[in-house]
């Protein structure tokens, strides 16, 4: 993504993968994709493709683009191409691959027994060791996305049938996955054993409807049925929906940031509402980490609702202290660091009548490298604040991710930087006073008395070093993983 094209104030965030999508028995198919996938961009800006199967031509048709849902699929853009009662999409971001067009899914291939469309959120942890194993056998790869790994497994397998071909593909594969699949008769849903990333079934009259959140559903008034469990594969035909169980039953790891951060607030996930979940995690920073101040401050967007929650439990009123411009895309001009900052004031700026004299206590959803966090208590500092006190509604992030997040590496993480020491990471960012929510009072946020250390209940690796799965290609989560018990036996 081109540097200007980033929020100066979002390029220091996780960033999530991609966003899946699909429409299985409906006229207007690709029109609705379209929709879905517009309610699900924050999940991926970079690209965005569509493929729809027409039955009256027994063909399959593709759209995929750079750019944003809106600007490629506006004023119905290339969907008249995309003919058929069924669709897939994909928002992406990359984490593996590079960002070019030919990484935009979904992938498509004919293989035996027909033509096979693939779309995946989630990160495979083994697919170079894959990918090598296959071109060593002949395998010719036109991406560099682990998708197309998927692809060439369900190509190469010996199994009859389409599904029995992709359960096949599927165990050979480690890492996170929820994808949606389409063939000329089948859509198909399917979520890795562990359940790291989210996938959730919906009905739209007699239409079906996969997506990777519930906020999808809204916006085409579709009906929420069920989350698609964690190894679970849903099997959608004419014939209805049928659910396969091919994995080992595993305990549920679902990624416990998609409530932190990724998710949209308005979204149901895993059966819990996203913004309560965000309030929640704000209401136990006020309880763990209070201090004499005199409003609360969110920095916009993703830290509104832990900020009220914070104000809520705290008896601080919540203010507007930092307004952000929704409107502003590309900055325009970038010949100087002079102008450079001119952009970043056209995005955000401090709202002095609120913060001139006043002691705040700003709330931020995470802190990833720290650059931003110094750049905000700056802005706030700017705008007349007394005394800046940051608030973190998670832990320290202190390993990278390898299930879809493009995480930085270990050594770039401002936690991991400072061996945790929260005072070194304060003088970092320049603030008063720094707090990060505890991981107890994380998981008392999400529904859990506190975590498991012997089971965690949700994926934190990038707060633990935790990882649920193996690592075979990355290193670096191999050495976390050893740091992580090493850590735990001292």
């Amino acid at each position: 993504m081109h540097d200007s094209l980033i929020h100066p104030f979002d390029d220091d965030k996780l960033k999530e993968e991609c966003g899946v999508f699909g429409v299985f028995a409906h006229d207007e198919a690709a029109k609705f994709a379209v929709y879905g996938l517009h309610a699900l961009q924050h999940r991926g800006q970079e690209g965005v493709g569509i493929a729809a199967y027409d039955a009256n031509d027994n063909k399959f048709n593709l759209e995929r683009h750079m750019g944003l849902v809106g600007d490629v699929f506006g004023d119905n853009g290339p969907t008249a191409n995309l003919k058929g009662r069924s669709a897939i999409g994909h928002v992406r971001y990359s984490t593996t691959g590079g960002s070019l067009k030919r990484n935009v899914q979904p992938f498509f291939a004919d293989v035996a027994g027909g033509g096979l469309a693939v779309a995946h959120n989630g990160n495979l942890t083994n697919a170079k060791s894959l990918r090598e194993e296959l071109q060593a056998r002949g395998a010719i790869f036109y991406a560099t996305s682990d998708t197309e790994v998927i692809v060439h497994l369900v190509a190469t397998s010996r199994q009859r049938g389409m599904v029995n071909r992709l359960i096949d593909a599927l165990h050979q594969v480690e890492g996170a996955y929820s994808l949606v699949a389409l063939t000329r008769k089948r859509m198909i849903g399917v979520r890795d054993p562990l359940g790291v990333r989210p996938l959730a079934l919906g009905r739209m009259g007699d239409a079906w409807v996969l997506a990777s959140e519930t906020c999808a559903f809204d916006i085409i008034g579709a009906q929420f049925v069920r989350d698609v469990e964690p190894g679970e594969l849903v099997e959608i035909s004419d014939e209805g929906v049928r659910s396969h169980y091919p994995f080992a039953t595993r305990p549920r790891r679902f990624c416990v940031f998609e409530y932190v951060y990724f998710a949209r607030p308005d979204s149901i996930v895993e059966g819990k509402s996203v913004y309560q979940a965000r309030k929640r995690i704000g209401i136990e920073l006020a309880r763990e980490s209070q201090v004499p101040a005199d409003i609360v401050v969110a920095v916009p967007d993703s830290g509104n609702p832990a900020a009220i929650g914070y104000a809520q439990e705290s008896g601080l009123p919540f203010e507007m202290g930092i307004i952000r411009n929704h409107y502003v895309g590309r900055t325009f001009i970038e010949p100087t660091d002079q102008i450079r900052n001119l952009g970043v004031l056209m995005k955000h700026n401090a709202n002095r009548q609120i913060l001139e004299g006043k002691r705040v206590v700003l709330v931020d959803d995470s802190i990833v490298r720290g650059t931003t966090s110094l750049k905000i208590v700056q802005m706030v500092r700017d705008g007349g604040a007394s005394e800046v006190h940051m608030r973190i509604a998670s832990p320290p992030t202190t390993n990278p991710c390898f299930y879809g997040v493009d995480t930085p590496d270990r050594d770039k993480l401002l936690a991991a930087r400072m061996n945790l020491d929260v005072e070194a990471m304060r003088q970092f960012i320049k603030a008063d006073s720094l707090a990060f929510v505890s991981m107890d009072g994380m998981y008392r946020a999400v529904g859990e008395a506190s975590r498991n250390p012997e089971r965690p209940q949700y994926c934190d690796a990038c707060f633990s070093g935790d990882y649920p799965t193996a690592l075979t290609d990355n290193d670096q989560g191999r050495q976390a993983q050893q740091l992580s018990l090493l850590m735990e036996t001292v």
